[in-house]
């Protein structure tokens, strides 16, 4: 990977930590310019006072983008005139070769049809009944990490992609995922992420999307492929009555109460796709970005420590422990405000409007981009501050309510938001009473906008048991 510019981490006056992030352009460029640079990394595209700007336009080559920075706009687009935005073109030619038609990609009346069917999965005490499922992945994830934990520098990314692709696998279809799958998973993500940036850009300034049958379409090939047998699996155990009562149980089994309409194999491979996308792939992001930040922040890390010892002991976690994880779970929710697993979202307007007096013509790129929202200057006091907690303060409480979107808001608001904070105080809990973390001397890692946040380097941390530590 080319390296590119970036503010590496350093501490305020007071000592906090100010973690790393990309260098954006210091002035605006043309939209050649913005392909060159955004191949490598999007953000070295983007211009720096978007931190502080409330409505950023660029001309592109076939037509205006407005990057919306301004909470009420921001809720005018994802929650008052919702089915006037709809998910951009831009975003289908990105994702379709992993996500077909899922409900993350459809619009209008197959979107709400697909809701309709799946929305049921994720109400009433589902969150709950997927509390054990995540504990035992936990147990698993804290056997391997004892292999690892040797001192020596260990590669975080594809161990959180095996912890949270193991709870999503054991939450579908009730079988953990093996080593092997796990590790093509990672390697599949990894090279599908690598092309996505470029589609979307490219796609973006109107020159149009990569060949078919590339490495990108290839790689969405093989994470379908691994995904397509349990399916069919699941749709023969259901016909025989003999199948487990877990998630693609209850989607496949649930029929639209409008058409009667139930999902056939092809379209559960579609919703199956993104449960997986944003169930693990997601989560893993925002759990290696976390751990980064714990390694960085030792005051951090034992408060932590001392939270999980305090409400766990020696005890498995239970489901009544979460409430009192509080600091653990403000760290997860820092973690995800820093660098939110999904920089950027794209909308398409439908209808020409004015925002704060600029007119926005009908075809137009409207993005509403998490990354500056969450980082932005006039709204939050030291933004780029690692500050888990902000979340008690007067400022932290008001924007969490008007600018913190990292599951987005409104109707399209993400169906497993609970799922994913559920399971990422669950994994830091059980990693922090067992485990030290520490950052690598001369390794830093470097945010990219991918299909997801991920570090262009990856994240390199050293790890140690706490009974060895202590002893």
């Amino acid at each position: 990977m080319t390296r590119c510019p970036f503010h590496p981490a350093a501490h305020d006056q007071e000592g906090k930590l100010i973690p790393p992030r990309p260098k954006g352009r210091a002035k605006r460029a043309s939209a050649l310019v913005k392909l060159m640079f955004g191949r490598t990394n999007l953000f070295s595209a983007l211009n720096d006072k978007l931190y502080r700007g409330w409505l950023g336009e660029s001309n592109l080559l076939v037509h205006k983008a407005f990057l919306v920075n301004q909470p009420d706009l921001v809720r005018k687009v994802l929650v008052d005139e919702v089915m006037d935005y709809p998910k951009s073109p831009v975003m289908r030619r990105a994702l379709e070769p992993l996500l077909g038609r899922s409900v993350f990609l459809t619009n209008g009346a197959l979107w709400q049809r697909q809701r309709r069917m799946i929305d049921p999965a994720f109400v009433g005490g589902k969150v709950r009944q997927v509390f054990g499922v995540m504990r035992e992945c936990a147990d698993d994830m804290a056997a391997r990490f004892e292999q690892a934990a040797t001192g020596e520098p260990v590669e975080i990314d594809p161990e959180m992609t095996h912890v949270t692709a193991d709870v999503i696998f054991r939450t579908l279809f009730s079988v953990p995922i093996a080593q092997q799958d796990a590790q093509q998973v990672f390697e599949a993500f990894g090279r599908y992420q690598r092309a996505a940036p470029f589609a979307s850009l490219r796609s973006l300034l109107g020159l149009g999307s990569v060949k078919r049958n590339s490495a990108f379409d290839t790689a969405g090939k093989d994470i379908r492929a691994l995904l397509l047998p349990f399916i069919e699996r699941r749709q023969a155990e259901i016909e025989a009555g003999t199948a487990p009562d877990d998630l693609a149980t209850g989607i496949l089994t649930t029929a639209d109460p409008e058409t009667g309409h139930r999902f056939d194999a092809e379209e559960m491979l579609d919703q199956v796709a993104i449960f997986f996308l944003a169930g693990h792939e997601t989560s893993a992001t925002a759990l290696t970005w976390a751990l980064y930040l714990i390694a960085m922040d030792a005051d951090v890390q034992a408060r932590m420590r001392t939270e999980a010892r305090e409400v766990l002991g020696d005890r498995p976690i239970e489901f009544a422990d979460l409430r009192q994880l509080s600091f653990t779970r403000d760290v997860f929710r820092e973690a995800m405000r820093l660098y939110p697993p999904v920089p950027f979202f794209v909308r398409r307007a439908t209808k020409a409007s004015v925002m704060r007096d600029r007119k926005i013509p009908v075809g137009s790129s409207v993005i509403l981009a998490p990354w500056y929202l969450q980082r932005h200057e006039r709204l939050w006091e030291n933004p780029h501050r690692f500050d888990p907690d902000r979340w008690a303060s007067e400022n932290g409480k008001e924007r969490a309510r008007d600018a913190y979107i990292p599951f987005s808001i409104g109707a399209r608001v993400c169906p497993g938001a609970a799922f994913a904070l559920q399971e990422g105080v669950i994994i830091l809990a059980e990693l922090m009473r067992r485990f030290s973390f520490e950052p690598v001397a001369g390794h830093e890692p470097v945010p990219v906008m991918q299909v997801t946040l991920r570090a262009g380097n990856g994240v390199l941390l050293k790890l140690r048991k706490l009974d060895e530590e202590t002893a």
